[in-house]
């Protein structure tokens, strides 16, 4: 099935989940480095932190491009991709 395709509630949940699950990988990621609990290495951690939330920045961009798209998933939309694509440019900074 083609991600396209997908009705704009489907995507939206999904752009939150990645953008989410983003997020929270990459404050493990920093308050590990901060405070160090584990002896481990995070370049991996931040790697796949800031590749959901492209994939999930990615996703709502999608909804953002579709045509005759409701105004309150519009407005969704651009809201996640608000939040997502500052929290992207917060992590990408604090490496």
């Amino acid at each position: 099935m083609n991600w396209t395709n997908l009705p704009e509630g489907v995507l939206l949940q999904r752009s939150f989940l990645f953008g989410i699950t983003g997020i929270v990988l990459g404050m493990l990621s920093l308050v590990n480095t901060q405070l160090h609990l584990l002896d481990a290495p995070m370049g991996p951690l931040n790697g796949v932190a800031l590749l959901l939330q492209m994939f999930g920045l990615g996703l709502s961009v999608m909804v953002l491009r579709k045509r005759k798209v409701k105004k309150e998933d519009l407005e969704k939309a651009k809201v996640m991709t608000l939040v997502i694509g500052v929290a992207l440019v917060f992590f990408i900074f604090s490496l």
